[in-house]
């Protein structure tokens, strides 16, 4: 999944394996005289499919279906994951007019605390919000050029898709989205429970798990169900899901490693979902939100049936996969020219300044309000040594040198710049935490090979074969936490990033010829820099940022509390808030599971299954 998918483009279809264990029950009926629609796929959770075609059978092939099968990664699954595309957002926001939030300074007794949802009347109607990912932001600065930083190309997507003179310009309703929210507020939240979790796992919890845990529902107690199991070491991060979907249909024994909390795409997800449909009295599925990503593969996490609310609400009538998505649609960042293009908006000509707040509505909670919503946005990075990918393994670093005073980081070099090796020492030199930083998938298929358990052999009294020296074993101790990332270099690298040689890179750039792979790796050191840029006045003291805490409404915390910028105590709180306000445990809205596909290669196979998996595969357009 690292190259723009698109159906016009796929060239190199693979059929569904042989081992495609999907139940193929019936086969969509022959096909009518030809038409201009013989075939529909049709997404989980998607509008209906188009009419004008009344006699075809549709395929109801899910996404998750696909990510069921071991037995192949195919331009299936890449058809699939291109309906999830700008054409899928203008249809949908074309669909029905928009459900609109109107909020009473003084309440009539209407709505819920004072907030009134317009257009209910209309079944069709959806509520528009949509999260946008700093490496997206860091993308589009690029292409701008110059003097273009992160945060004016976030404002930038912001006007497209709520301002005046974006999407609301046109369009059969003028629909727009309602709210648009930085992933930077949940990755926030997923770096103080990553960290967590990975010094619960190293046993460097210090038993302090009653007055730091992080509150539950009532605000007391453990959110964390498996704090008494501990995940193996070495834990794996788990944002990237190219990374995931490989662990899971090839190498499932490292799945007891991969952390559980969930992406700051998800956990955006979810925290609009629930508390957008609790607050405003509107069902789940009348929510309608988009990411902006710069990964294809974040289409298959929206995809995943973990990750509806069948996990944290009971929807779904208790049929897995049949839940509504926390994340409905995901676009990439090439992906938002391509919306702009359809709609004849010039993106690079949309205002650099935030969509006025005349314009917008306040969030339903005002807590909340101030997380999403900060008066000082969350800023990316201004470390580069944090990498592109969201410094997880960067925090948990920070996270543990706090907990031990006078303590130092020692960064070792690896077998090339995509692999790093840290260590934490104490103040008297003595190793105390060790991790790791592996990116891109050669560097992956080391690390796993690694943690491949032993063999045992069959034959008495033989010896265990295969025995392995524990991932990065090294003077006694073994990493604890390893940062996994699919992609060489990091997130702003990702497959649905603009690249140089992109027609409207060339444009702007004035590029005569294709550019080769050095103006490429250039090219990527200007996103790197449009993601680590920051004005002078965005990178604040410690001091500061406590007293912003404090005007936003944020507890004062004992001790100052402050990991980097990033208070854990503030963090705590208002994840208990959340789930306060949605009467939902607080590990069921920021906690995922992943699960082991098994392939049925080489197995009895009903007589006729392949037949009519290749039948199928046909009428899909992917014949063998």
């Amino acid at each position: 999944m690292s190259a723009i998918l698109s159906a016009d483009d796929l060239n190199d279809f693979i059929s569904p394996g042989v081992a495609c264990i999907k139940p193929v029950e019936t086969l969509p009926a022959a096909p009518p005289p030809p038409t201009d629609l013989e075939h529909e796929v049709i997404l989980d959770g998607q509008p209906g499919a188009a009419t004008n075609n009344t006699n075809a059978g549709p395929a109801q092939i899910s996404l998750t279906d696909c990510l069921a099968c071991s037995g192949c990664v195919t331009s299936a699954e890449a058809v699939l994951v291109s309906l999830q595309s700008h054409a899928e957002l203008l249809s949908v926001l074309d669909g029905a007019p928009a459900l609109r939030v109107r909020h009473n300074s003084t309440s009539d007794g209407g709505g819920k605390d004072g907030y009134v949802v317009e257009g209910l009347e209309d079944p069709a109607a959806k509520l528009f919000v949509a999260s946008v990912s700093p490496q997206t932001r860091a993308s589009l600065a690029a292409v701008a050029g110059r003097g273009v930083r992160e945060r004016d190309a976030g404002n930038m997507v912001a006007q497209l898709l709520c301002g005046p003179a974006g999407l609301r310009a046109g369009g059969r309703y003028g629909n727009g989205f309602a709210w648009v929210v930085d992933t930077n507020a949940a990755r926030e939240a997923c770096l103080v429970l990553g960290a967590e979790e990975a010094l619960r796992s190293a046993n460097y919890d210090n038993n302090n798990n009653a007055e730091n845990g992080i509150g539950n529902g009532n605000g007391n107690g453990n959110a964390d169900g498996n704090r008494g199991n501990r995940l193996a070491k070495p834990v794996l991060t788990s944002s990237c899901p190219g990374w995931v979907c490989y662990a899971e249909k090839t190498h499932p024994y490292v799945l007891p490693h991969i952390s559980r909390v969930k992406s700051p795409q998800a956990l955006t997800g979810t925290l609009l979902k629930t508390v957008l449909s609790r607050t405003l009295g509107i069902p789940p599925d009348r929510i309608w939100h988009l990411a902006v990503m710069p990964c294809f593969d974040k289409k298959l996490e929206a995809s995943r049936e973990e990750l509806t609310d069948v996990a944290w609400g009971g929807g779904g009538g208790g049929k897995p996969g049949k839940g509504v998505r926390d994340v409905d649609c995901v676009i990439t960042s090439k992906e938002i020219l391509m919306l702009t293009e359809s709609r004849n908006i010039d993106f690079f000509g949309l205002p650099k300044a935030p969509v006025s707040s005349s314009l917008q509505t306040p969030f339903p909670d005002p807590t909340l309000q101030r997380f999403l919503f900060p008066v000082r946005p969350q800023k990316s990075q201004s470390d580069p040594t944090a990498g592109t990918s969201g410094g997880n393994l960067y925090y948990t670093l920070k996270y543990v040198s706090a907990q031990h005073p006078g303590s130092r980081i020692e960064t070792i070099r690896g077998r090339n710049a995509d692999v790093v090796e840290y260590t934490v020492n104490s103040a008297d030199g003595k190793p105390i935490f060790k991790a790791a930083r592996y990116y891109g998938f050669r560097n992956i298929q080391n690390l796993v090979r690694k943690l491949k358990p032993a063999k045992v052999s069959r034959m008495p009294g033989a010896r265990t074969a295969g025995t392995r020296k524990p991932a990065g074993k090294q003077g006694g101790l073994e990493y604890a936490y390893v940062e996994v990332m699919a992609c060489p270099g990091g997130c702003t690298n990702g497959g649905g990033q603009v690249k140089v040689d992109d027609p409207v890179v060339m444009e702007r750039k004035g590029l005569e010829s294709k550019p080769g792979p050095q103006e490429q790796k250039q090219w990527l050191a200007q996103v790197d820099e449009a993601y680590f840029s920051a004005e002078d006045s965005d990178v604040d003291s410690e001091i500061d940022f406590e007293n912003t805490l404090a005007g936003n409404g944020g507890q004062a915390h004992e001790g100052g509390d402050m990991v980097g910028s990033i208070s854990p105590a503030y963090i705590r709180d208002t994840l208990a808030h959340w789930a306060s306000i949605t009467g939902i445990e607080v590990d069921k809205l920021v906690y995922t599971s992943y699960r082991e596909v098994v392939s049925d290669v080489g197995k009895d196979k009903e007589a006729g299954a392949t037949e009519r998996v290749v039948q199928l595969a046909g009428k899909i357009g992917g014949g063998w």
